[in-house]
């Protein structure tokens, strides 16, 4: 909530006392506390926009594969890939670069800031696929994204 600009008019003098709290003297009554200003708590410590990021779900089916988050470290995890199409299922690794995406309105409803899967089109760039699982370790490492 944005706060009126601080005017000073004849008889009113705004001050400012503790960082948070604001009072208003006026000739007239007694002075008026105005409200709190409230912070929202953040995912991590030292978040860059200081708002709480929804968390990459730890697992999670797409595209006809099911996914399961073995490890994370900083901005960067790796999941389990299971393609289930078969009665031997393959299991592959993807390291990923976690991306954050703002929250937005649509149609009059707010949908919250949220950490992101990359997209197909990142593969190579922000997603990584290995079949052996040090190897997915040593690119998890390799990113250094630490926490």
């Amino acid at each position: 909530m944005k706060s009126p600009p601080k005017r000073s008019a004849p008889g009113r003098e705004i001050q400012g006392e503790a960082s948070d709290v604001k009072r208003v003297s006026a000739t007239v009554g007694h002075p008026v506390r105005l409200p709190n200003r409230q912070t929202s708590a953040t995912a991590e410590a030292g978040s860059k926009k200081g708002c709480f990021y929804k968390p990459l779900p730890k697992q999670f089916r797409r595209g006809g594969y099911s996914y399961r988050q073995i490890a994370r470290q900083g901005d960067a995890a790796i999941y389990e890939q299971t393609w289930n199409g078969s009665s031997e299922p393959s299991i592959a690794y993807e390291v990923v670069r976690i991306r954050r995406r703002e929250g937005f309105e649509i149609a009059g409803r707010f949908v919250a800031p949220a950490e992101v899967y990359p997209n197909s089109e990142a593969w190579g760039v922000d997603d990584f696929t290995f079949s052996d699982k040090d190897a997915a370790l040593t690119k998890l490492r390799a990113l250094g994204i630490g926490p």
